[in-house]
């Protein structure tokens, strides 16, 4: 669990993040999932956005990647969302609080 001022970091930094990620019309599919899992192992922070057809909110969205992967939910606007889950890998720099 992180705190609101950790939260609070991790949204500064998404602010200049592209999205990593992005869900179709046919929402949240098992390799949409497996995608974001892969660009958390890599990034730890990832901004995922939703298309204007897809027809489930972001917010639930959010919850359901959170729910698989173990992940936190940083932040969530409009059609997009930030989650936030520390990697294991080696070599990459990580995020520090």
């Amino acid at each position: 669990m992180i705190t609101t001022k950790q939260r609070s970091k991790l949204k500064g930094l998404a602010n200049t993040l592209r999205p990593l990620v992005t869900v179709g019309k046919e929402e949240l599919t098992e390799n949409v999932i497996k995608e974001i899992e892969i660009a958390l192992y890599h990034h730890e922070l990832v901004k995922v956005a939703a298309l204007q057809s897809c027809e489930v909110p972001a917010k639930v969205m959010c919850q359901e990647v959170c729910a698989a992967l173990g992940c936190e939910a940083v932040q969530c606007v409009g059609n997009r969302f930030v989650v936030y889950k520390r990697s294991d890998k080696e070599n990459i720099e990580h995020i520090e609080f």
